[in-house]
């Protein structure tokens, strides 16, 4: 494979390696669907919702008047969240708080923590 010295990243001619790149397409398929994931962190109300929940439980009235939001925007969000199994919930009478599904979504906002940190 040649280099064009002017610009590295570029081959100078589509040349595939010889190499087997069979277990790399199967690897490329390991992350499929994680993308999803991705783009709902993508939104900053949604990660700090996430973010919020790993604290502790609230309730949808609770997750407004901390973010400063309305009810139907921040259900919207909770919507969203619990179709990607980030949240679950669960009723106490007429109230339904929320919290994490689990820890993986809060270990994946405090290594982005840690990445972002290190930049600065």
């Amino acid at each position: 494979m040649e280099i064009n010295k002017n610009n590295f990243d570029v081959c100078d001619s589509f040349c595939p390696s010889d190499k087997d790149f069979e277990d790399l397409k199967e690897k490329a398929l390991e992350v499929v669907g994680l993308s999803e994931i991705f783009k709902v962190l993508g939104d900053e109300t949604r990660t700090k919702i996430l973010y919020l929940l790993a604290q502790r439980k609230l309730c949808v009235c609770d997750i407004a008047a901390i973010l400063e939001m309305s009810l139907p925007a921040v259900s919207h969000h909770l919507r969203l969240l619990k179709a990607l199994r980030l949240v679950q919930y669960e009723r106490d009478g007429k109230m339904v708080y929320y919290s994490l599904d689990d820890d993986h979504i809060l270990n994946l906002i405090r290594e982005a923590q840690a990445h972002f940190a290190e930049g600065r």
